[in-house]
């Protein structure tokens, strides 16, 4: 067995409403950081996978982003992948 280090990126979808990135977005105007915009705030998410191979490894996690860490309807997800 090998392990794997996955770093998970979710994010809501372009066509969702982000209400955190939008107050995040109007407070940098509060900040004097107006040049800041369009804020998405997101959730990362790091583990480890013990796998027989890359491609094992790559299938778990991404079964494991599409059942439990992000929600489809909303949000995408990217990750990635190396052997520690």
């Amino acid at each position: 067995m090998k392990t794997f280090q996955a770093e998970i990126d979710v994010m809501p979808k372009k066509e969702i409403l982000d209400p955190q990135g939008k107050a995040v977005t109007g407070s940098m105007k509060n900040l004097g950081l107006a040049e800041i915009q369009n804020i998405r705030i997101g959730k990362h998410v790091s583990l480890q996978i013990e796998a027989e191979s890359e491609e094992v490894a790559r299938e778990k996690v991404d079964l494991a982003c599409k059942n439990l860490l992000a929600n489809l309807i909303m949000e995408s997800y990217t990750f990635k992948l190396e052997q520690v």
